[in-house]
Formats: structure tokens, C-alpha cells, sequence
């Protein structure tokens, strides 16, 4: 009577089967999983961000301008439907914010007398950070002595970005920018 065969490719399938759902659960382990947020954007009230002016659109971005001028905003565009200032803060030693305001103004009404201005700030905030670099001298003819040298490198990090949502925020602004559009109002029309 012949002894019962075993099947050898049985063996190292199980095997191979076994090794590829270890591989599989090791991968699974190591993947870190990626943080969801919550949907930021409501697309709710259109209040925060805009506001109509009695005034031509190249007359409403002259005035947002000249508010951002009056309030130390360095300007880096402005044409007769966009106007983009920038200014920097420094609220502690280490910190810096930077805020960008943009202002969009288009025209609301079919003989353009009437313009809507958008308006978006974006605050910046960076950190300072510090790297150290160190080095050892060894003189070989003296033994292992060892003379440590280090330097610093400081420089600042991006670690945020914010869209200013305050209704405050915005109100001051377009409070501002209507007392200039009082003074911008004799300007001709542009070509």
C-alpha cells in the first residue's frame, strides 16, 4: 500500500496567502490616516464680504485705495476694478501676521452709477524658528579634544492662513471707504 501523498503546492500557497495578508496588514498600519475637516464654506449671507455704492466702480476702487493708503497698506495693484494692499504686524517678538486686503468692484447697475465692491482680507501668521548647526574640532597631535562651534539660523515659518470673516471687520472698512468715495466723487470717468 502506497503511503497517502501530501499536495506540496498546498503548503506554499497557504504560505504565500499568509504572507501577503501580513504585508497587507503591516501597509494598513504604517498609512497614517489623512485628518478630515468640517466644510467651511456656507455660501450664506452676502453682507460680510460686499456692499453697493452709489458711485461708478473705478470711482469705488479710488476710494478703497485711498482707505487703505490712510491705514498703511502698501498697494500692490491697483486698476479700476481691482485694488490689492498689503500690510505687515508684528504683535510679539517672535510672531508676524500679514494681511492682504483685496477689493473687486464691478459694476450693479446698466448705466454703471451704481457699483458693488467685494472685498476679501487674508491674514497670514508666521513663527519664528530656530535651527542649530554645530560642529566639533578635533586636533589630532593633542589627543581627542574636541572645540565645539555652533550657529543659528532663525527664519520665520508660514504656519497659518485665515480668511477675516468679522462683520466688524468688514463694516469699519466699508464705513471708511465710503468717506472717501466723497472725495473721489469729481473724478472722470476713465477711458
Amino acid at each position: 500500500m502506497k503511503p497517502p501523498q501530501m499536495h506540496r503546492q498546498a503548503f506554499p500557497r497557504a504560505a504565500l496567502l499568509a504572507a501577503v495578508l501580513g504585508l497587507a496588514f503591516l501597509l494598513t498600519a504604517c498609512v497614517s490616516t489623512v485628518k478630515s475637516f468640517p466644510l467651511q464654506e456656507k455660501f450664506g449671507s452676502t453682507a460680510t464680504y460686499s456692499r453697493l455704492f452709489d458711485a461708478r466702480p473705478e470711482q469705488t476702487c479710488e476710494a478703497a485705495r485711498r482707505a487703505l493708503l490712510s491705514q498703511g497698506y502698501i498697494i500692490n495693484t491697483a486698476r479700476v476694478d481691482l485694488v490689492e494692499g498689503q500690510k505687515s504686524f508684528q504683535p510679539e517678538a517672535e510672531a508676524h501676521l500679514q494681511m492682504v486686503i483685496r477689493v473687486v468692484c464691478a459694476p450693479e447697475s446698466a448705466d454703471g452709477k451704481i457699483s458693488l465692491g467685494f472685498v476679501t482680507a487674508l491674514q497670514d501668521s508666521y513663527q519664528l524658528k530656530k535651527s542649530n548647526n554645530s560642529a566639533s574640532l578635533g586636533v589630532g597631535a593633542i589627543g581627542s579634544v574636541s572645540l565645539p562651534f555652533s550657529s543659528s539660523n532663525d527664519s520665520m515659518v508660514k504656519v497659518g492662513s485665515v480668511t477675516i470673516s468679522s462683520d466688524a471687520f468688514y463694516d469699519s472698512f466699508f464705513e471708511l471707504v465710503s468717506r472717501y468715495l466723497a472725495t473721489v466723487d469729481d473724478l472722470p470717468l476713465s477711458q
